[in-house]
Protein backbone atom coordinates (compact mmCIF):
# COMPACT_ATOMS: atom_id res chain seq x y z
CA UNK A 1 0.00 0.00 0.00
CA UNK A 2 1.95 4.00 -0.65
CA UNK A 3 3.52 6.53 -0.52
CA UNK A 4 6.18 7.16 -2.98
CA UNK A 5 9.89 6.42 -2.69
CA UNK A 6 10.73 4.31 0.45
CA UNK A 7 12.96 6.55 2.98
CA UNK A 8 14.01 3.34 4.35
CA UNK A 9 17.72 4.77 4.67
CA UNK A 10 16.58 7.31 7.34
CA UNK A 11 14.82 5.10 9.93
CA UNK A 12 16.25 4.46 13.19
CA UNK A 13 17.89 1.14 14.26
CA UNK A 14 15.47 0.93 17.08
CA UNK A 15 12.44 1.71 14.78
CA UNK A 16 13.66 -0.54 12.00
CA UNK A 17 13.57 -3.39 14.64
CA UNK A 18 10.64 -2.82 15.58
CA UNK A 19 9.14 -2.85 12.22
CA UNK A 20 11.26 -6.33 11.22
CA UNK A 21 10.16 -7.96 14.51
CA UNK A 22 6.39 -7.63 13.98
CA UNK A 23 6.75 -8.84 10.55
CA UNK A 24 8.43 -12.12 11.76
CA UNK A 25 5.24 -12.51 14.15
CA UNK A 26 3.34 -12.05 11.63
CA UNK A 27 1.29 -8.16 12.81
CA UNK A 28 1.37 -5.33 12.05
CA UNK A 29 3.72 -2.86 12.89
CA UNK A 30 2.39 0.28 14.96
CA UNK A 31 4.67 2.74 13.39
CA UNK A 32 7.09 3.03 10.65
CA UNK A 33 3.96 2.40 8.29
CA UNK A 34 5.57 4.78 5.80
CA UNK A 35 8.77 3.33 4.75
CA UNK A 36 6.46 0.11 3.10
CA UNK A 37 3.07 2.07 2.39
CA UNK A 38 2.48 0.62 -1.45
CA UNK A 39 -0.62 2.38 -3.10
CA UNK A 40 -1.60 4.66 -0.50
CA UNK A 41 -0.43 7.69 -1.87
CA UNK A 42 -4.03 8.53 -3.61
CA UNK A 43 -5.41 9.16 -0.01
CA UNK A 44 -2.09 11.47 1.65
CA UNK A 45 -3.84 14.53 0.49
CA UNK A 46 -7.54 14.18 0.78
CA UNK A 47 -6.89 12.71 4.43
CA UNK A 48 -4.19 15.47 5.23
CA UNK A 49 -6.91 17.79 4.67
CA UNK A 50 -9.10 16.01 7.09
CA UNK A 51 -6.23 16.09 9.76
CA UNK A 52 -5.86 19.54 9.05
CA UNK A 53 -9.88 20.46 9.67
CA UNK A 54 -9.94 18.15 13.17
CA UNK A 55 -6.57 20.58 14.47
CA UNK A 56 -8.94 23.45 13.26
CA UNK A 57 -11.45 22.21 15.86
CA UNK A 58 -13.77 20.59 13.18
CA UNK A 59 -14.55 17.07 12.63
CA UNK A 60 -14.21 14.14 10.24
CA UNK A 61 -15.34 10.81 9.47
CA UNK A 62 -14.78 7.79 7.04
CA UNK A 63 -15.17 4.20 6.60
CA UNK A 64 -12.88 1.92 5.27
CA UNK A 65 -14.30 -0.77 3.28
CA UNK A 66 -11.72 -3.88 2.06
CA UNK A 67 -12.10 -7.38 2.68
CA UNK A 68 -10.07 -9.81 5.26
CA UNK A 69 -6.14 -9.02 4.17
CA UNK A 70 -6.85 -6.09 2.60
CA UNK A 71 -4.59 -3.95 4.73
CA UNK A 72 -7.51 -1.99 6.57
CA UNK A 73 -5.58 -2.45 9.97
CA UNK A 74 -2.29 -1.42 8.16
CA UNK A 75 -4.65 1.85 6.69
CA UNK A 76 -5.59 2.54 9.65
CA UNK A 77 -2.15 2.69 11.38
CA UNK A 78 -0.45 4.22 8.70
CA UNK A 79 -3.48 7.01 9.35
CA UNK A 80 -2.53 7.04 12.60
CA UNK A 81 0.94 8.04 11.88
CA UNK A 82 -0.34 10.87 10.40
CA UNK A 83 -2.69 12.57 12.90
CA UNK A 84 0.56 12.00 15.72
CA UNK A 85 2.32 14.48 13.32
CA UNK A 86 -0.21 16.86 13.34
CA UNK A 87 0.18 16.66 16.99
CA UNK A 88 -3.34 14.86 17.65
CA UNK A 89 -3.79 11.84 20.37
CA UNK A 90 -5.07 8.57 18.62
CA UNK A 91 -7.04 5.44 19.94
CA UNK A 92 -7.68 2.00 18.10
CA UNK A 93 -10.31 0.15 19.39
CA UNK A 94 -11.28 -3.04 18.06
CA UNK A 95 -14.93 -4.06 18.30
CA UNK A 96 -15.69 -7.69 19.23
CA UNK A 97 -18.78 -9.28 21.16
CA UNK A 98 -16.96 -10.01 24.23
CA UNK A 99 -14.66 -7.96 25.06
CA UNK A 100 -16.22 -4.69 23.23
CA UNK A 101 -19.52 -5.03 22.17
CA UNK A 102 -20.22 -1.53 19.91
CA UNK A 103 -23.73 -0.95 21.70
CA UNK A 104 -22.19 -0.44 25.40
CA UNK A 105 -20.08 3.09 23.87
CA UNK A 106 -19.52 3.19 27.70
CA UNK A 107 -16.86 -0.01 27.14
CA UNK A 108 -16.18 1.55 24.32
CA UNK A 109 -15.20 5.19 25.93
CA UNK A 110 -13.22 2.79 28.50
CA UNK A 111 -10.90 0.84 25.51
CA UNK A 112 -10.09 4.17 23.92
CA UNK A 113 -9.10 5.59 27.22
CA UNK A 114 -6.70 2.79 27.89
CA UNK A 115 -5.49 2.83 24.34
CA UNK A 116 -4.90 6.30 23.80
CA UNK A 117 -1.52 7.18 22.54
CA UNK A 118 0.25 10.79 21.58
CA UNK A 119 3.44 11.31 19.52
CA UNK A 120 5.56 11.57 22.93
CA UNK A 121 3.06 8.71 25.44
CA UNK A 122 2.48 5.13 24.78
CA UNK A 123 -1.01 3.72 26.33
CA UNK A 124 -2.59 4.64 28.48
CA UNK A 125 -1.66 8.70 27.86
CA UNK A 126 -4.53 9.41 30.17
CA UNK A 127 -3.04 10.31 33.13
CA UNK A 128 0.02 12.18 31.20
CA UNK A 129 -2.45 14.18 29.22
CA UNK A 130 -4.62 15.55 32.36
CA UNK A 131 -1.58 16.04 34.00
CA UNK A 132 -0.50 18.51 31.19
CA UNK A 133 -3.84 19.98 30.77
CA UNK A 134 -3.60 21.24 34.40
CA UNK A 135 -0.31 22.51 34.07
CA UNK A 136 -1.67 24.54 30.89
CA UNK A 137 -4.32 25.81 33.00
CA UNK A 138 -1.73 27.01 35.64
CA UNK A 139 0.26 28.56 33.40
CA UNK A 140 -2.53 30.52 31.69
CA UNK A 141 -3.68 31.47 36.00
CA UNK A 142 -0.57 32.23 36.78
CA UNK A 143 -0.07 34.57 33.02
CA UNK A 144 -3.45 36.51 33.29
CA UNK A 145 -4.14 36.85 37.10
CA UNK A 146 -2.33 38.28 40.28
CA UNK A 147 -1.31 35.39 41.93
CA UNK A 148 1.97 34.78 43.73
CA UNK A 149 3.47 31.82 42.39
CA UNK A 150 3.20 30.29 46.60
CA UNK A 151 0.04 31.06 46.79
CA UNK A 152 -1.54 27.44 46.43
CA UNK A 153 -4.68 28.16 47.57
CA UNK A 154 -5.64 30.95 45.62
CA UNK A 155 -3.96 29.39 42.34
CA UNK A 156 -6.25 26.37 43.45
CA UNK A 157 -9.45 28.43 43.16
CA UNK A 158 -8.71 30.40 40.13
CA UNK A 159 -7.80 27.07 38.09
CA UNK A 160 -10.93 25.20 39.49
CA UNK A 161 -12.91 28.23 38.15
CA UNK A 162 -10.84 28.68 34.54
CA UNK A 163 -11.53 24.37 34.73
CA UNK A 164 -15.63 25.09 35.03
CA UNK A 165 -15.02 27.80 32.14
CA UNK A 166 -13.74 24.99 29.85
CA UNK A 167 -15.36 22.35 30.97
CA UNK A 168 -19.33 24.00 30.69
CA UNK A 169 -20.62 22.16 27.52
CA UNK A 170 -20.18 19.15 28.90
CA UNK A 171 -21.04 20.09 32.44
CA UNK A 172 -24.52 20.79 31.49
CA UNK A 173 -24.97 16.87 30.73
CA UNK A 174 -21.98 15.51 32.49
CA UNK A 175 -21.00 17.26 35.55
CA UNK A 176 -19.35 14.28 37.21
CA UNK A 177 -16.70 14.68 34.49
CA UNK A 178 -15.36 18.12 35.70
CA UNK A 179 -15.99 16.97 39.60
CA UNK A 180 -13.62 14.18 39.14
CA UNK A 181 -10.82 16.02 37.57
CA UNK A 182 -11.17 18.45 40.57
CA UNK A 183 -11.17 15.52 42.98
CA UNK A 184 -7.99 14.08 41.00
CA UNK A 185 -6.07 17.32 41.49
CA UNK A 186 -7.05 17.80 45.35
CA UNK A 187 -5.77 14.29 45.37
CA UNK A 188 -2.85 15.48 43.95
CA UNK A 189 -1.84 18.48 46.12
CA UNK A 190 -2.53 16.51 48.65
CA UNK A 191 -0.18 13.25 48.12
CA UNK A 192 -2.92 10.82 47.89
CA UNK A 193 -1.32 8.83 45.30
CA UNK A 194 -4.31 6.31 45.90
CA UNK A 195 -7.33 8.40 45.56
CA UNK A 196 -5.43 9.84 42.79
CA UNK A 197 -5.16 6.62 40.45
CA UNK A 198 -8.85 5.29 41.51
CA UNK A 199 -9.89 8.70 40.14
CA UNK A 200 -7.76 8.55 36.89
CA UNK A 201 -9.16 4.98 36.24
CA UNK A 202 -12.68 6.65 36.84
CA UNK A 203 -12.16 9.27 34.25
CA UNK A 204 -10.87 6.68 31.96
CA UNK A 205 -14.25 4.60 32.57
CA UNK A 206 -12.49 1.73 34.53
CA UNK A 207 -15.29 -0.29 36.47
CA UNK A 208 -14.30 -1.32 40.68
CA UNK A 209 -13.40 2.40 41.47
CA UNK A 210 -13.11 2.52 45.17
CA UNK A 211 -15.90 4.34 46.62
CA UNK A 212 -14.11 6.27 49.16
CA UNK A 213 -12.29 7.86 46.25
CA UNK A 214 -15.37 8.66 44.06
CA UNK A 215 -17.18 9.99 47.72
CA UNK A 216 -14.55 12.23 48.38
CA UNK A 217 -14.38 13.84 44.32
CA UNK A 218 -18.62 14.08 45.22
CA UNK A 219 -19.49 11.30 42.00
CA UNK A 220 -21.27 8.05 42.52
CA UNK A 221 -21.72 5.17 40.04
CA UNK A 222 -19.99 4.02 37.04
CA UNK A 223 -19.69 5.36 33.88
CA UNK A 224 -23.00 4.26 32.09
CA UNK A 225 -23.83 4.53 27.69
CA UNK A 226 -24.90 7.94 28.11
CA UNK A 227 -22.52 9.54 29.88
CA UNK A 228 -20.04 7.88 27.67
CA UNK A 229 -20.70 10.92 25.18
CA UNK A 230 -20.15 13.08 27.76
CA UNK A 231 -16.76 12.09 28.51
CA UNK A 232 -15.95 11.43 25.05
CA UNK A 233 -16.45 15.61 24.75
CA UNK A 234 -14.73 16.57 27.69
CA UNK A 235 -11.77 14.76 26.63
CA UNK A 236 -11.30 16.45 23.38
CA UNK A 237 -11.35 19.69 25.59
CA UNK A 238 -8.57 18.36 27.66
CA UNK A 239 -6.32 17.52 24.88
CA UNK A 240 -7.58 20.83 23.15
CA UNK A 241 -6.15 22.47 25.75
CA UNK A 242 -3.14 20.90 26.24
CA UNK A 243 -1.59 21.10 22.70
CA UNK A 244 -3.29 18.22 20.95
CA UNK A 245 -6.36 19.58 18.68
CA UNK A 246 -7.64 16.63 17.92
CA UNK A 247 -8.14 12.72 18.23
CA UNK A 248 -8.12 9.92 16.00
CA UNK A 249 -10.61 7.47 16.93
CA UNK A 250 -10.30 3.77 14.56
CA UNK A 251 -13.25 1.59 15.87
CA UNK A 252 -11.66 -1.17 14.27
CA UNK A 253 -13.19 -4.75 12.62
CA UNK A 254 -17.16 -3.36 12.86
CA UNK A 255 -18.03 -6.40 10.94
CA UNK A 256 -18.01 -8.41 13.44
CA UNK A 257 -21.73 -6.91 14.58
CA UNK A 258 -23.04 -9.58 11.72
CA UNK A 259 -22.53 -12.04 13.85
CA UNK A 260 -24.00 -11.04 16.91
CA UNK A 261 -27.58 -11.87 18.37
CA UNK A 262 -30.12 -9.59 16.52
CA UNK A 263 -31.45 -7.49 19.15
CA UNK A 264 -27.92 -6.64 20.19
CA UNK A 265 -26.82 -5.91 16.57
CA UNK A 266 -29.51 -3.45 16.55
CA UNK A 267 -28.58 -1.61 19.57
CA UNK A 268 -25.22 -1.42 17.87
CA UNK A 269 -26.17 -0.13 14.54
CA UNK A 270 -28.11 2.05 16.47
CA UNK A 271 -24.90 3.21 18.73
CA UNK A 272 -23.68 3.92 15.45
CA UNK A 273 -25.75 6.02 13.44
CA UNK A 274 -26.20 7.95 17.51
CA UNK A 275 -22.08 9.08 17.28
CA UNK A 276 -22.41 9.86 14.01
CA UNK A 277 -25.49 11.96 14.38
CA UNK A 278 -23.28 13.68 17.12
CA UNK A 279 -20.25 14.25 14.64
CA UNK A 280 -22.31 15.56 12.45
CA UNK A 281 -23.95 18.09 15.14
CA UNK A 282 -20.95 19.40 15.87
CA UNK A 283 -20.63 17.90 19.51
CA UNK A 284 -17.36 16.50 19.07
CA UNK A 285 -14.71 19.48 17.75
CA UNK A 286 -11.51 17.87 17.26
CA UNK A 287 -12.51 13.79 16.66
CA UNK A 288 -11.43 12.60 13.68
CA UNK A 289 -13.88 9.27 13.69
CA UNK A 290 -12.62 5.94 11.72
CA UNK A 291 -14.76 2.69 11.20
CA UNK A 292 -13.17 -0.72 9.73
CA UNK A 293 -15.54 -2.85 8.15
CA UNK A 294 -15.81 -5.47 5.03
CA UNK A 295 -17.73 -5.17 2.05
CA UNK A 296 -20.45 -7.40 4.12
CA UNK A 297 -20.47 -4.95 6.59
CA UNK A 298 -21.42 -2.10 4.01
CA UNK A 299 -24.02 -4.03 1.89
CA UNK A 300 -25.61 -6.90 3.23
CA UNK A 301 -28.47 -6.77 5.48
CA UNK A 302 -26.73 -8.14 8.71
CA UNK A 303 -24.67 -5.05 8.81
CA UNK A 304 -25.51 -1.68 8.18
CA UNK A 305 -28.41 -2.17 5.72
CA UNK A 306 -30.18 -3.29 8.01
CA UNK A 307 -30.27 0.62 9.67
CA UNK A 308 -31.42 2.78 6.79
CA UNK A 309 -30.71 5.36 8.30
CA UNK A 310 -27.26 4.37 9.12
CA UNK A 311 -27.00 3.27 5.63
CA UNK A 312 -28.53 6.20 4.33
CA UNK A 313 -25.06 8.12 5.97
CA UNK A 314 -22.65 5.16 4.53
CA UNK A 315 -24.06 5.04 1.02
CA UNK A 316 -21.01 5.44 -1.57
CA UNK A 317 -20.63 4.82 -4.98
CA UNK A 318 -18.94 1.75 -6.20
CA UNK A 319 -20.18 1.24 -9.40
CA UNK A 320 -17.41 2.62 -11.13
CA UNK A 321 -13.74 1.84 -12.00
CA UNK A 322 -12.13 1.57 -8.45
CA UNK A 323 -9.16 3.96 -10.19
CA UNK A 324 -11.87 6.60 -10.05
CA UNK A 325 -12.84 6.11 -6.52
CA UNK A 326 -12.88 9.43 -4.45
CA UNK A 327 -10.29 9.63 -1.52
CA UNK A 328 -12.77 12.24 0.22
CA UNK A 329 -15.75 10.00 -0.18
CA UNK A 330 -17.68 8.38 3.29
CA UNK A 331 -15.85 5.09 2.11
CA UNK A 332 -12.92 4.65 0.91
CA UNK A 333 -12.16 1.15 -0.49
CA UNK A 334 -9.10 -0.66 -0.48
CA UNK A 335 -8.51 -2.28 -3.92
CA UNK A 336 -6.30 -4.78 -1.66
CA UNK A 337 -2.82 -6.32 -3.15
CA UNK A 338 -1.99 -8.15 -6.87
CA UNK A 339 1.51 -9.86 -7.24
CA UNK A 340 3.13 -6.82 -8.89
CA UNK A 341 2.37 -4.44 -5.69
CA UNK A 342 3.02 -7.52 -2.93
CA UNK A 343 6.79 -7.97 -4.79
CA UNK A 344 6.85 -4.42 -4.35
CA UNK A 345 5.92 -4.35 -0.96
CA UNK A 346 8.15 -7.29 -0.57
CA UNK A 347 11.07 -4.87 -1.98
CA UNK A 348 10.48 -2.05 0.30
CA UNK A 349 10.29 -4.59 3.34
CA UNK A 350 13.95 -5.98 2.08
CA UNK A 351 15.57 -2.13 2.02
CA UNK A 352 14.13 -1.68 5.29
CA UNK A 353 15.57 -5.44 6.49
CA UNK A 354 18.94 -4.43 4.82
CA UNK A 355 19.20 -1.26 6.66
CA UNK A 356 20.34 -3.42 9.91
CA UNK A 357 21.23 -6.48 8.62
CA UNK A 358 24.93 -7.68 8.98
CA UNK A 359 25.17 -8.85 5.43
CA UNK A 360 23.44 -6.58 2.92
CA UNK A 361 25.08 -7.44 0.42
CA UNK A 362 23.84 -11.13 0.41
CA UNK A 363 20.45 -9.64 0.93
CA UNK A 364 20.81 -7.75 -2.37
CA UNK A 365 22.02 -10.42 -4.09
CA UNK A 366 20.16 -13.59 -3.20
CA UNK A 367 16.56 -11.95 -2.40
CA UNK A 368 16.64 -9.87 -5.64
CA UNK A 369 13.46 -8.66 -7.01
CA UNK A 370 12.94 -11.53 -9.47
CA UNK A 371 12.79 -13.61 -6.12
CA UNK A 372 10.65 -11.64 -4.44
CA UNK A 373 7.75 -12.27 -7.38
CA UNK A 374 8.41 -16.08 -7.11
CA UNK A 375 7.80 -16.12 -3.26
CA UNK A 376 4.57 -14.09 -3.86
CA UNK A 377 3.36 -16.36 -6.12
CA UNK A 378 4.25 -19.21 -4.35
CA UNK A 379 2.41 -17.55 -1.21
CA UNK A 380 -0.29 -16.39 -3.72
CA UNK A 381 -0.82 -20.32 -4.37
CA UNK A 382 -0.62 -21.42 -1.37
CA UNK A 383 -4.02 -19.38 -0.46
CA UNK A 384 -5.82 -20.64 -3.39
CA UNK A 385 -4.65 -17.65 -5.62
CA UNK A 386 -6.36 -14.93 -3.43
CA UNK A 387 -3.66 -12.66 -3.34
CA UNK A 388 -5.74 -10.22 -1.93
CA UNK A 389 -4.89 -11.89 1.68
CA UNK A 390 -1.39 -12.45 0.78
CA UNK A 391 0.71 -10.28 2.63
CA UNK A 392 0.75 -11.41 6.02
CA UNK A 393 1.91 -14.31 5.50
CA UNK A 394 3.92 -13.61 2.66
CA UNK A 395 5.70 -11.45 4.65
CA UNK A 396 6.10 -13.12 7.82
CA UNK A 397 7.92 -15.79 5.17
CA UNK A 398 10.18 -13.36 3.77
CA UNK A 399 11.46 -12.01 6.98
CA UNK A 400 11.43 -15.33 9.32
CA UNK A 401 11.92 -18.01 6.61
CA UNK A 402 14.02 -16.24 4.33
CA UNK A 403 16.07 -13.08 5.10
CA UNK A 404 16.61 -14.05 8.21
CA UNK A 405 18.57 -17.25 6.43
CA UNK A 406 20.25 -15.75 4.38
CA UNK A 407 21.73 -12.91 6.76
CA UNK A 408 22.74 -15.79 9.35
CA UNK A 409 24.22 -18.53 7.16
CA UNK A 410 26.89 -17.50 4.31
CA UNK A 411 25.76 -20.50 2.32
CA UNK A 412 21.85 -20.26 2.51
CA UNK A 413 20.31 -19.96 -0.74
CA UNK A 414 16.67 -19.46 -1.15
CA UNK A 415 16.24 -20.85 -4.14
CA UNK A 416 18.38 -23.64 -3.29
CA UNK A 417 17.88 -24.57 0.37
CA UNK A 418 13.94 -23.10 0.72
CA UNK A 419 10.94 -24.75 0.02
CA UNK A 420 7.84 -22.82 0.99
CA UNK A 421 6.14 -24.78 3.82
CA UNK A 422 2.62 -23.63 4.90
CA UNK A 423 1.52 -25.20 7.94
CA UNK A 424 -2.63 -24.78 8.80
CA UNK A 425 -1.49 -23.99 12.34
CA UNK A 426 0.51 -20.73 11.22
CA UNK A 427 -2.46 -19.12 9.01
CA UNK A 428 -5.46 -17.01 10.64
CA UNK A 429 -9.16 -17.59 9.79
CA UNK A 430 -9.15 -15.81 5.94
CA UNK A 431 -5.90 -17.62 5.18
CA UNK A 432 -7.34 -21.02 6.41
CA UNK A 433 -10.37 -20.47 4.70
CA UNK A 434 -8.76 -19.76 1.11
CA UNK A 435 -5.82 -22.44 1.56
CA UNK A 436 -5.93 -25.03 -1.08
CA UNK A 437 -6.02 -28.92 -0.16
CA UNK A 438 -5.61 -30.45 3.08
CA UNK A 439 -3.06 -30.40 6.17
CA UNK A 440 0.09 -28.90 5.58
CA UNK A 441 1.11 -26.94 1.68
CA UNK A 442 4.46 -27.02 0.57
CA UNK A 443 5.79 -25.72 -2.73
CA UNK A 444 8.88 -25.68 -4.44
CA UNK A 445 9.82 -22.04 -6.08
CA UNK A 446 10.80 -21.83 -9.26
Amino acid sequence: MSSGTSDAGTVSAARRRDVVDALRRGTVPHSGLGLFAVGLDRFETALDDDLATVARGGSAFHALRGEYGSGKTFFARWLAERAKRHGLAVSEVQISETETPLHRLETVYRRLAERLTTATHQPSALRPVIDSWFYALEEEVLDGADIADDDEEALAAAVDELLERRLADVARTTPAFSAALRGYRRAVAAGDGARAEALIAWIGGQKSVAASAKRAAGIRGDLDHFASLGFLQGLLTVLRDCGHPGLLLVLDEVETLQRVRGDVREKSLNALRQLLDEIDAGRFPGLFLVITGTPAFYDGQQGAQRLAPLAQRLATDFTTDPRFDSPRAVQLRLPGFDLASLAELGSRVRDVYAGAARHPERLAARVDDAYLGELARAVTGSLGGKVGIAPRLYLRKLVADVMDRVDEFEDFDPRAHYALTVHSSELDEAERSAATGAGDIELELP
